[in-house]
């Protein structure tokens, strides 16, 4: 897993993921969109506790190869600036069989969501907040 202010480079990290034994490799791409709330969204900013949010990140990562047979699993997470259109967060999930990555994925995207140290605050034409998809 890594986090990153540059922009990732989502078809460079498809090629990546996965081997020769695999017969799915699942992704899932999270970009800044343009509304949100009702409100015209002009672009995001990621907060992280790099430390904490590489622990938990460890743990999702681990928790989806105890779960399911998944060969290869990579998650890039973008912090600081992320504009309208851009990859705010990239997962590839490769297995022998479909079911097992697509169950993987989701739960890793899923548990990101709630249990890592990531803030997401959206701008907008009259002000900014501070989102949280945490329950």
């Amino acid at each position: 897993m890594i986090f990153q202010k540059d922009p990732i480079p989502v078809t460079d990290l498809v090629a990546t993921a996965g081997n020769d034994s695999d017969g799915a490799i699942i992704t899932f791409i999270g970009q800044a969109r343009d509304k949100s709330r009702d409100k015209g969204v002009s672009h995001l900013e990621y907060e992280i506790y790099e430390e904490m949010a590489s622990s938990e990140m460890k743990k999702i990562i681990d928790d989806s190869y105890d779960q399911w047979p998944i060969t290869d699993c990579v998650v890039v997470h973008r912090y600081g600036t992320v504009n309208i259109g851009e990859t705010s967060i990239f997962i590839a999930v490769s297995s022998p069989h479909r079911d097992d990555a697509f169950k993987a994925c989701r739960y890793i995207i899923d548990t990101i969501k709630k249990t890592v140290p990531i803030w997401k605050k959206e701008f907008y034409s009259d002000g900014s907040q501070w989102i949280s998809d945490r329950s």
